[in-house]
């Protein structure tokens, strides 16, 4: 059983009430052995079959009601079910939306997808069936146990001591089962990683001449996750092929003990055949829970695996110094606000290198803001602490007068619009693309945007304009096309804060030069932090940080920076873009 199943909500009052449904079920199992045993003894002593009426609907009710409560136990569990699910899904979503694209990168976006869409139905069916598994095995057995000692002693016993070599196998094929598992799971994700940067590569590779060549890879990788599922099968099919094997031998025992002492008339046939009937029932559960041990194992580990997705602290925003009452005011950012960055410093690993230290900033206004530095440099960190992403480890941030540690509070986050590398087409119409952060934008409004981004050419040749499907199973975009779908999105949202991290790190200088002439004159009036390390971005930025090993190597502008011969100008130098 999940170590976190009874930390979800609304978990109690539904082992509660399976609980009780058990309970009712069990009797009626009692019920219903003893009235059939009476009932097939008289007959077998030959009393007339008419007499046998009033305890053979006794028995009936008592089978209606033992499979009344299995219905009800069912319908609990799969409501409580779909409900944690869908709660499960949305605290993942918006947790992700809490750590932002670095989360994202380090997990591999196709773990991330699998595990929101298929984790989350496989965690769903692992409740649904385990809680009344758990609970059936927890009280079935005992009260079957405790009436069969009331009918005879030697049966009881054989089955008390069979029960726990049974349990004991089964956790020992657990413990095999969950390497075996947690293989095929490490392999399907490494195969869902590799499956979707092989779909965004492979206009890549069919430009290169390799889209040939990596289906091996994919091959390769496809076997393993085939070889590591065999596997798991394999152990799934002995385990219930041994399970079964040691109920039949333990069930067979108390048969021949009760065949036995029936022959020397030790025993009455009422009693033998109601232990007889009550011994497979005494099993039942156990059996249940090892059959859908493999079919709910998945289930187990993706809901771990959210779990920790869900519970992964995020250090939240602390006000430091507050100067105003709002902090809806604090964050709003206009032509007169104010932001700095107060010796802000980021380590990923305690005593590991520092990614950024000391850093000393002050941004006011409306401005573009250049971060330019060499790979590693700890641009994107500095992208990642301005747009909320991730809080510093050291340090404090000065926001319009209010001092705080840390800029991931959601008022900010709604001043700030993210450009990254790479966005994120979705299968729709390029409309609904384009309002992604608005759902409720009017095609006006829409067109607009796109007329902004410089998109009018490609709506005007699409046979449906905006209502063209793009994305998954849809118009392929390009590169560019991609970016300036993104920048749609920006400009709809009218957020007076516009990141962008390596915006064009992947397109071809042709189609970057071109964005730019189209992004440049969009950027008036918006506080704009560009992250690249493309040099001809820079004489267009009215300031210029030069990051280099994580800390400023230098601010200013185009011009200052190149006549004082440091950092920046090393960059020119060695880039030999012909900047000057």
């Amino acid at each position: 059983m999940d170590k976190n199943l009874l930390g979800y909500k609304g978990v109690k009052p539904v082992f509660l009430i399976v609980g009780f449904l058990t309970l009712v079920q069990s009797l009626s199992i009692l019920l219903l052995a003893k009235w059939l045993a009476e009932v097939i003894s008289a007959l077998f002593a030959g009393e007339p079959l008419k007499e046998q009426w009033g305890i053979a609907l006794l028995f009936l009710l008592a089978f209606l009601v033992r499979h009344a409560c299995a219905m009800l136990m069912s319908h609990v569990s799969y409501r409580f079910a779909e409900a944690t699910g869908s709660s499960m899904r949305k605290e993942m979503m918006d947790k992700l939306f809490q750590l932002g694209p670095r989360m994202v990168g380090d997990r591999g976006t196709g773990n991330l997808v699998t595990l929101v869409l298929e984790g989350v139905t496989k965690f769903r069916t692992y409740l649904e069936l385990i809680i009344p598994r758990m609970v059936g095995m927890s009280v079935t057995p005992v009260l079957l146990l405790l009436y069969i000692f009331t009918l005879d002693t030697t049966s009881g016993i054989v089955l008390t001591v069979t029960m726990p070599i049974i349990i004991v196998f089964m956790i020992l094929i657990g413990l095999t089962a969950r390497k075996q598992m947690d293989r095929q799971l490490k392999s399907y994700r490494t195969l869902s990683n590799h499956f979707v940067d092989s779909l965004r590569g492979l206009e890549t590779l069919k430009f290169l001449g390799r889209s040939r060549s990596h289906s091996e890879s994919i091959a390769a990788v496809s076997d393993r996750y085939r070889s590591a599922t065999m596997r798991t099968l394999r152990v799934a099919f002995l385990s219930s092929f041994a399970l079964d094997f040691f109920t039949m031998l333990s069930v067979a025992s108390v048969a021949v003990s009760l065949g036995l002492r029936l022959v020397n008339d030790q025993m009455t046939l009422v009693t033998g055949l109601t232990i007889l009937i009550l011994a497979p029932e005494y099993f039942l559960p156990v059996r249940l829970v090892g059959a859908d041990f493999h079919a709910t194992l998945d289930g187990k580990e993706a809901g771990e695996a959210m779990k920790s997705i869900i519970d992964r602290d995020t250090v939240k925003a602390e006000v430091l110094d507050r100067s105003v009452s709002s902090m809806d005011s604090v964050f709003a950012w206009h032509k007169d606000s104010e932001l700095m960055l107060n010796d802000v410093g980021m380590d990923y690993e305690e005593g590991g290198v520092s990614s950024l230290a000391g850093i000393n900033l002050k941004f006011t206004g409306t401005r573009t803001v250049g971060i330019i530095g060499e790979s590693g440099a700890g641009k994107s960190t500095l992208v990642d602490i301005l747009g909320g992403f991730l809080h510093p480890t050291s340090g404090s941030i000065t926001v319009n007068g209010t001092r705080v540690s840390a800029l991931t509070d959601e008022e900010w986050r709604k001043q700030t619009s993210y450009i990254p590398q790479r966005p994120y087409i979705f299968s729709g119409t390029l409309a609904d693309n384009v309002r992604f952060y608005y759902p409720d934008a009017s095609m006006d409004e829409v067109s607009r945007v796109v007329d902004a981004a410089g998109l009018s050419k490609l709506v005007s040749s699409l046979p449906n304009g905006l209502d063209e499907m793009i994305g998954g199973g849809g118009r392929s975009l390009s590169g560019g096309q991609e970016q300036r779908v993104a920048l749609a999105r920006a400009l709809l949202s009218s957020r007076p804060i516009i990141l962008l991290d390596e915006p064009t790190a992947h397109l071809d200088i042709e189609t970057e030069y071109e964005l730019k002439e189209t992004m440049l004159p969009l950027f008036a009036g918006k506080l704009v932090f560009l992250a690249t390390h493309r040099l001809h971005w820079m004489i267009h930025m009215d300031i210029i940080i030069v990051m280099h090993l994580g800390q400023v190597a230098e601010v200013g502008t185009h011009k200052e920076l190149i006549a004082r011969k440091g950092v920046y100008y090393e960059l020119i130098q060695s880039q030999l873009e012909g900047i000057h």
